[in-house]
């Protein structure tokens, strides 16, 4: 059976009532930087802050009008999980969610909080995959796959009607790839509404897995990575059909570049995104002769990230850019020298952050120590002003770099 824009049509019509159509429109600032006209979807504005929400919920109404459902289960990460949970509380049926050990704390809790069963089992998608699927046929439940399922992949589709709908002269559409019901779906209804938009998708590099497997390479990375929600080893074959007809090209971004666009996203949209939805600003700004000129549409996937990770990402953005830096400081050991450091400091408007003295493990006189101050600062200018006077003081001190 092929996924048509018919199908597509009838899921955006069968979840209009209890999905957003989400809020889509230009950056002027994160356009000017790109050097081309971008459109954000706010997909991190649905009810459980992804997409996820339309093809779980497509997909649940569609059972119910199959007969009863005694109850579903799902294995999910974490934002299919939230969907499925929200949506089945909502319509009164049973969920139950395996999820892998390691998944981000918020996105266990959240579930939890929609009255659904969480188990959390095995390391990988994978085997969490194959324990729901033992649970599924022991207690007779209906398994809800998060992405190779034709009534998901339709109601993911729906984000690209009400993109097209909206701003019918779209060049590309930039999609996060993890196990492609997004892109499928959103393939599927652009190409159909217009055939020469340019559909791009977006991996992340310890997770190439569609562009591996569409050339020919079999061994993909694996391992930790920011942008979780699209940490999957195998695309869905129903996906990867749609994928080799209507997708034009696959990119591949850094940890580096999507911790970047997390933190433009925040400063410069006031929004929050996950790794997974800040992807496409990263692919576009990592490539921008691919974007340059083109009226380009960004799919900003959801907003599910734990709060320890976006502090930690901020953190690391700050040291980046010359705004937290440290200096090692060789001082004598004796009352008052420290006070003396920290006024100079205060005097160009640094704020200290964190202190360490090193006396024991230090390479210096005995009589000495080595001072390591952790500063905010406004920026590189700043720092230099602030070591010129630590040194004008006599003190022998220097900028660490990162």
């Amino acid at each position: 059976m092929t996924l048509t824009l018919k199908d597509i049509g009838a899921a955006a019509a069968r979840i209009a009532s209890a999905t957003i159509n989400t809020r889509f429109e230009q950056s002027r600032t994160l356009s000017a930087m790109a050097d081309t006209d971008l459109y954000l979807k706010f997909e991190n504005l649905q009810f459980t802050a992804s997409f996820k929400d339309r093809g779980a919920l497509n997909k649940l109404l569609i059972l119910q009008q199959q007969g009863e459902v005694k109850g579903v289960i799902a294995m999910s990460a974490g934002n299919h999980a939230k969907a499925v949970a929200y949506h089945a509380q909502r319509l009164g049926i049973p969920a139950t969610i395996v999820m892998p050990i390691n998944t981000p704390n918020v996105k266990v809790e959240d579930t939890k909080n929609f009255a659904a069963r969480v188990i959390l089992n095995g390391d990988t998608l994978d085997e969490a995959a194959s324990h729901a699927r033992q649970i599924a046929e022991k207690e007779n439940l209906i398994f809800v796959h998060p992405y190779n399922d034709l009534d998901i992949i339709a109601g993911q589709g729906t984000v690209a009607l009400e993109m097209l709908e909206a701003e019918p002269d779209l060049d590309s559409i930039v999609v996060p790839i993890g196990g492609g019901g997004l892109i499928a779906g959103v393939a599927t209804a652009a190409k159909a509404i217009n055939p020469e938009i340019r559909i791009i998708g977006v991996e992340v590099e310890a997770y190439p897995s569609v562009h591996n497997t569409l050339n020919g390479i079999e061994l993909s990375k694996g391992g930790s990575t920011i942008a979780e929600g699209i940490a999957v080893k195998q695309p869905g074959d129903l996906n990867l059909e749609v994928i080799r007809r209507l997708v034009d090209d696959i990119l591949i971004v850094s940890e580096q570049s999507i911790e970047e666009a997390i933190e433009l996203f925040l400063s410069i949209e006031k929004t929050v995104t996950e790794g997974a939805g800040a992807a496409t600003l990263a692919a576009v700004l990592s490539n921008p002769d691919i974007f340059r000129g083109m009226k380009t549409a960004l799919i900003l996937s959801g907003a599910n990230i734990d709060s320890r990770i976006l502090a930690s990402v901020l953190m690391r953005r700050l040291v980046s850019k010359g705004r937290i830096v440290r200096f090692l400081v060789e001082i004598d050991d004796s009352p008052g020298t420290l006070s003396d450091v920290s006024e100079a400091i205060g005097e160009f408007g640094g704020n200290i952050l964190d202190v360490s003295h090193q006396r024991m493990f230090a390479s210096v006189p005995i009589k000495k120590a080595e001072l390591y101050l952790t500063v905010e600062t406004r920026d590189a200018t700043q720092n230099l002003e602030i070591l010129a006077r630590l040194k004008e003081l006599g003190y022998d001190a220097e900028l660490l770099k990162e």
